[in-house]
């Protein structure tokens, strides 16, 4: 039976939501191509009618997952950030959390198309956060970014850290709290003209 095109599209689409919970779960090499198709509900054969290899969908299943991350960080401040990625649930929620936290270790060892996908995401996210990012008005251009740069890599950093623990190891808790706290008194405090008014 002949598959219409746009039953072709959502047939893809599904695929690459798969794999975007799949590769976050075990690892880029923790997934094969047969187990991959059975838990979207396709035959293995079916794959090349989607993607010329793994190594494409990888890049695109990661592209997908890490827009997934900067659309939810758009309703965030930055403290509403630290808040959640630094934490326990996001830890433990590997298959649905942070591409970056999960899979930056192994984008490092594959295709440019796969780094490239992870630059985007990360300068996407950069982006979103650092316009958000606490600066005074006199604050030289793109201090925010570059707050936010330091601010990310050490959030990605503590949830690599602390999952690399065993589960029930009080570090793994250690660590989060250590750095979720550490990054919350790194935000400047910022007065507001309203507050300004109210001191005069």
């Amino acid at each position: 039976m002949r598959v219409s095109k746009a039953q072709a599209q959502a047939n893809r689409e599904h695929i690459v939501e798969t794999a975007s919970v799949m590769f976050r779960e075990r690892g880029y090499d923790g997934v094969g191509v047969a187990d991959l198709m059975a838990a979207a509900g396709f035959t293995h054969g079916g794959f090349y009618k989607h993607f010329g290899s793994k190594a494409d969908l990888m890049a695109e299943a990661s592209a997908n997952s890490l827009a997934q991350s900067t659309a939810a960080a758009e309703s965030m401040s930055v403290q509403d950030f630290i808040d959640v990625y630094v934490s326990r649930d996001h830890r433990d929620g590997r298959s649905t959390g942070c591409t970056m936290a999960a899979l930056c270790g192994d984008a490092a060892r594959q295709s440019g198309d796969v780094k490239a996908a992870f630059a985007e995401g990360i300068e996407r996210t950069l982006q979103t956060l650092g316009e958000k990012y606490p600066t005074a008005a006199d604050a030289p251009q793109g201090e925010g970014r570059t707050r936010m740069i330091d601010l990310l890599a050490r959030a990605v950093g503590a949830i690599m850290l602390s999952r690399a623990c065993p589960d029930d190891s009080a570090l793994a808790d250690e660590i989060l709290a250590v750095c979720h706290a550490s990054m919350t008194e790194s935000l400047p405090a910022i007065e507001t003209p309203e507050e300004d008014t109210q001191d005069s």
